[in-house]
């Protein structure tokens, strides 16, 4: 039984990843030719800390979006099978899409339609990604929605693997599966309460094998200049700026806010971002004003619980 310390944390991290996709929701891109930007979001909200109703999808105040849908998906099947089964996250993800969300991304929608049409879990991502052109095959899908198996398989020698073989569900892009392993590595070494700098070497050492992009972004994450990251779906820059923000601002909150208000897709680099600050300050350093938004909030907890209490010692 973990302690009250790393039982904050783990709540955090499912708590944050809420948090920072619904305070981004309303302000993201509404299409690939319409983003909203620092100064477009400055003059329409100002500064965003509160959670604002209508925007983009237009729906009320606190929302989560697939970010938070899928990360759900994940985390019941882990508790309900008490492990990753990959055949039971597939079943689950297409009963989310039959269930109509109002957002979900392009490689996720034909990933879980092909997984409806009985391609097998560990097929469905290669074959979208084999027909996708260079641009438009590494978005940041699966990295949005890994950090459960990161309390699952905290302590596990195979975070690693699990992390890649969840990703290729949908994402099965080098920098995508490599892009989540690294992720809930950082989460993981941040639920042991290391700091900042160690949960990145704690990263580095497992993803020798990651394409060199997506080693790059990890190793420089917390030296990045601020004004040289990107807030585009694309896997690494999302990873690069969710650490940077999740591993330098001085509270959870801070890193929050400035990841959703740097726009563009602003839901899931404040979800990645989310993960991270919580897993680093714990759920209790989350804004009450804004969890009391968020319907999932009760059921997230919950599930950090479970999944934090799983033996890792099973098959």
């Amino acid at each position: 039984m973990s302690d009250g310390g790393t039982s904050d944390r783990a709540r955090g991290v499912l708590l944050g990843l809420a948090c920072g996709d619904a305070l981004g929701r309303p302000v993201e891109f509404e299409t690939p030719a319409r983003f909203e930007t620092p100064a477009s979001i400055e003059r329409e909200h100002g500064r965003v800390t509160e959670m604002l109703g209508h925007g983009t999808h237009g729906q009320p105040a606190g929302t989560v979006t697939d970010d938070t849908d899928l990360a759900l998906c994940i985390a019941r099947s882990l508790r309900d099978r008490e492990g990753f089964d990959p055949a039971d996250v597939a079943e689950r993800f297409v009963a989310w899409l039959d269930g109509g969300p109002f957002d979900i991304g392009v490689t996720t929608r034909e990933a879980i339609g092909s997984l409806r049409n009985g391609t097998p879990p560990d097929e469905a991502g290669q074959r979208v990604w084999e027909r996708r052109s260079e641009g438009s095959n590494a978005g940041n899908g699966s990295v949005m929605r890994c950090a459960p198996h990161a309390l699952a398989y905290h302590a596990d020698d195979r975070l690693f693997r699990v992390s890649r073989e969840s990703s290729a569900i949908t994402h099965a892009d080098p920098r995508c599966m490599w892009g989540c392993a690294a992720l809930n590595r950082v989460l993981s070494a941040l639920l042991d309460a290391a700091a900042p700098e160690t949960a990145v070497e704690r990263a580095l050492d497992g993803i020798g094998d990651a394409p060199a992009a997506l080693r790059d972004a990890v190793a420089g994450a917390t030296d990045r200049d601020p004004s040289l990251l990107s807030a585009s779906g694309y896997v690494v820059h999302t990873l690069e700026t969710g650490l940077h923000h999740g591993l330098t601002a001085p509270s959870a909150e801070e890193a929050i806010v400035r990841a959703v208000n740097m726009g563009d897709d602003a839901d899931t680099v404040g979800a990645v971002t989310g993960a991270v600050a919580g897993a680093r300050f714990g759920a209790t350093a989350l804004p009450e004003r804004w969890l009391d938004h968020i319907d999932e909030a009760e059921a997230l907890r919950s599930l950090a619980d479970a999944l934090l209490a799983l033996d890792p010692a099973r098959p």
